[in-house]
């Protein structure tokens, strides 16, 4: 059981900014309790956003050691709603429901915390830099280092959530980006995520000030570096300090979708949680309205600029 007593079901699980990302200005579609798709009410242009650690909903079956509130230290809360805005622009914003502590669908199948399982896991690992922090396909560790389990996870329980949780949310995501391919040639993605203010002891950057925004396309090999530039551009325009692939570079969502000598865009920004919420209690700050402002102002010049270079 967690110390804060029974992990609430998806219903009793309180979202401290509201509902989720749904607007007058888009077409949802709900799938049970893995994710949330909204579609653009106009004309779809090529461009998809998705945010993979905004869930909030936490399945019965996650018996967490740590109390709730530690463990939500590990959600990118909010950010699905700061960039609801996009579908007006005719973007498709896919949201996860889930949440990441549980199974993080910015991770490879293959990054397994073998030091969390009861027993051997039935196909190739390829643990990551993020395993070794403890924060893999399944994470080990709860922000700060406290374990997040009092026990080890059979693999059976690993591979349910993988199916029930993993396979769904990628399986819309690659949907929706294939068909946007499919009808303009190619596409434009945004990986939408927030980030502590200040790197803690297991990241790397530990105790460092961090950008207000930072933007990963891996180096310059997962998308344009004329769409990375036009953002840095327009975010510094905006008043905001911009850092590019530091300290994140982007992980597993914009290594897969990223090919840009096939017009696929993948560029991952992740925002200083600062800039819009206290990162104690996950409530909004006094920049929350700001943010979000900039952000739809931003998703529109991203509109244009896809528009520019796409057919019908």
């Amino acid at each position: 059981m967690s110390a804060a007593g029974p992990p609430k079901t998806a219903r009793q699980q309180a979202a401290p900014g509201g509902s989720p990302a749904a607007t007058a200005a888009s077409v949802g579609v709900v799938h049970r309790d893995v994710f949330e798709r909204h579609d653009p009410p106009g004309a779809a242009i090529a461009l998809v956003l998705d945010s993979p650690h905004s869930g909030e909903w936490y399945p019965d079956d996650f018996d967490h050691a740590p109390p709730r509130d530690v463990v939500r230290q590990a959600e990118d809360t909010h950010v699905a709603r700061l960039w609801s805005a996009a579908p007006a622009h005719g973007a498709t914003l896919i949201e996860a429901r889930f949440p990441r502590a549980y199974i993080d669908a910015n991770r490879s199948l293959a990054d397994i915390d073998a030091d969390l399982l009861a027993d051997a896991w039935p196909e190739p690992i390829a643990p990551s830099r993020k395993t070794q922090q403890g924060i893999g396909l399944v994470w080990r560790l709860a922000r700060g280092g406290t374990p997040m389990y009092a026990r080890k996870l059979a693999s059976a329980e690993v591979r349910s959530r993988v199916d029930r949780y993993w396979r769904p949310y990628h399986a819309e995501l690659d949907a929706a980006l294939d068909g946007r391919h499919r009808s303009f040639g190619g596409v434009w993605h945004i990986n939408c995520h927030s980030m502590p203010a200040v790197g803690d002891a297991l990241a790397d950057d530990p105790g460092r000030t961090r950008a207000d925004f930072v933007l990963g396309d891996r180096d310059g090999t997962t998308c344009d570096p004329a769409f990375t530039r036009l953002v840095a551009d327009t975010a510094r325009d905006f008043g905001y300090s911009v850092a590019i692939n530091d300290p994140y570079k982007g992980v597993e969502i914009v290594r897969k979708h990223g090919r840009p000598a096939e017009n696929r865009h993948s560029l991952q920004i992740e925002l200083k949680r600062t800039l819009y919420m206290d990162e104690r209690t996950l409530a909004i700050n006094e920049g929350y309205a700001r943010l979000q402002r900039d952000l739809t102002r931003l998703a529109a010049i991203l509109a244009a600029f896809v528009r520019a270079r796409t057919r019908r």
